[in-house]
């Protein structure tokens, strides 16, 4: 009986939370469903196995977040390659919403960021994470986030230019 319990409240997490994952999974893989849903898929794994554990922490929302940036980055160091099958971002859920141009336009900028960069933009404006809880994430200290984070911006200034002005207008 409980762990027909256990089982139920992991599903009903799992459904809660599977379309911020996905999502923030789309962020880090710059656009990349199929790639994003395959972090999502190996994050539940990983959340099923020790659901007895993560159901008692804090917040299991964070840890899930945790897990699936950590599942990221593991993805970029296991790349023998940085190829990419294409290079046409495939349209994303809730595509409809919003402006497609400057989604592109920042998808593809994402892209062009290192991993860890990506992954410090990802979580500090995404994810609305603290220095000190993306510090975490990543298991890197506070001051290595905020310089990462100050050249991730510039970075992405200088790929967006004068760019993200027009799109930003109403």
């Amino acid at each position: 009986m409980a762990r027909q319990r256990r089982s139920d409240e992991y599903a009903e997490f799992a459904a809660a939370r599977a379309g911020h994952l996905f999502r923030s999974a789309c962020l880090l893989t710059a656009g990349d469903t199929h790639l994003a849903e395959d972090l999502v898929q190996e994050t539940f794994g990983r959340l099923y196995v020790r659901w007895g554990r993560v159901s008692r922490v804090e917040n299991p929302a964070a840890y899930a977040q945790t897990v699936l940036t950590r599942a990221f980055l593991a993805h970029q160091r296991r790349r023998s390659s940085g190829e990419r099958a294409t290079d046409v971002f495939p349209e994303l859920p809730g595509a409809g919403d919003g402006d497609a141009s400057l989604r592109l336009t920042l998808l593809d900028a994402l892209a062009r960021l290192p991993a860890k960069d990506r992954a410090v933009v990802v979580l500090r404006y995404w994810d609305d994470r603290s220095v000190e809880q993306t510090a975490d994430v990543l298991g890197v200290s506070s001051a290595a986030v905020r310089t990462r984070c100050s050249r991730a911006l510039g970075r992405l200034r200088a790929l967006l230019g004068e760019d993200l002005a027009e799109y930003a207008r109403p």
